[in-house]
């Protein structure tokens, strides 16, 4: 089995840990691949070489975030981008039900439907190409979402949606809205939109959720 596996994309390179693996065999297989990449060519032509390290569903203790970080310290060509984990799981989904006060919602939104509530929801379900799901509070969702998603209703622009809404037909919070295109966003369970600063519709991801909205960390205990 291996423990790392190391994959480029459009942003450079990422390191998937696997979640079955035992930590130690990971850092194991992580200063052996070092190693070899301190002698590639193409490692030895760049000036520095960032990795996003992706966890699966293994979430990290922030020691041995810090092993990670510090192995990585001793190779001063290599740096560290990110380490992210797909968090969103059901079981996290439902211990964010258990701490707050959170609709969960797992039915299907058909076409012309609409479900409007107040406060914050866990979507479970499916939103079809023209169904709405609108509420005053946050949504976060691990269902299949194809159409429109509104938290922030009418105005609170301090809310935001969390999930994979790269196949949404829409995403609002508050009166700021954004149509969503083939090419716009990645498949990934840890896309937030948000309204930043300039009062514009963007996107992040679930690690930056304390620069994002510090409130909203802070409620779920930095989870």
């Amino acid at each position: 089995m291996q423990a790392v596996l190391l994959k480029g994309n459009q942003n450079g390179y990422q390191l998937v840990l696997n979640q079955s693996a035992s930590f130690e065999d990971i850092m194991i297989e992580l200063e052996a691949l070092f190693e070899k990449l301190k002698s590639d060519p193409i490692s030895i032509e760049a000036s520095k070489v960032s990795f996003d390290v992706l966890t699966e569903d293994r979430i990290l203790q922030s020691e041995e975030k810090k092993q990670i970080e510090d192995l990585t310290a001793n190779y001063p060509k290599f740096s560290i981008h990110k380490i992210s984990a797909n968090v969103m799981t059901v079981a996290d989904a439902y211990f964010l039900k258990e701490r707050e006060n959170v609709h969960l919602i797992s039915r299907t939104i058909r076409n012309g439907q609409e479900i409007q509530l107040k406060g914050d929801i866990l979507f479970l379900g499916t939103i079809h190409e023209g169904g709405k799901l609108i509420t005053t509070g946050n949504i976060f969702s691990i269902g299949n979402v194809a159409g429109i998603l509104h938290a922030g209703f009418p105005n609170s622009e301090e809310k935001l949606i969390l999930g994979d809404l790269h196949n949404a037909q829409q995403v609002r919070v508050g009166e700021q809205f954004d149509v969503i295109d083939d090419e716009k966003l990645e498949e990934d369970v840890q896309t937030i939109a948000y309204v930043n600063d300039l009062h514009v519709l963007t996107y992040g991801s679930l690690n930056e959720l304390k620069q994002i909205n510090p409130k909203l960390y802070n409620r779920i205990g930095g989870h």
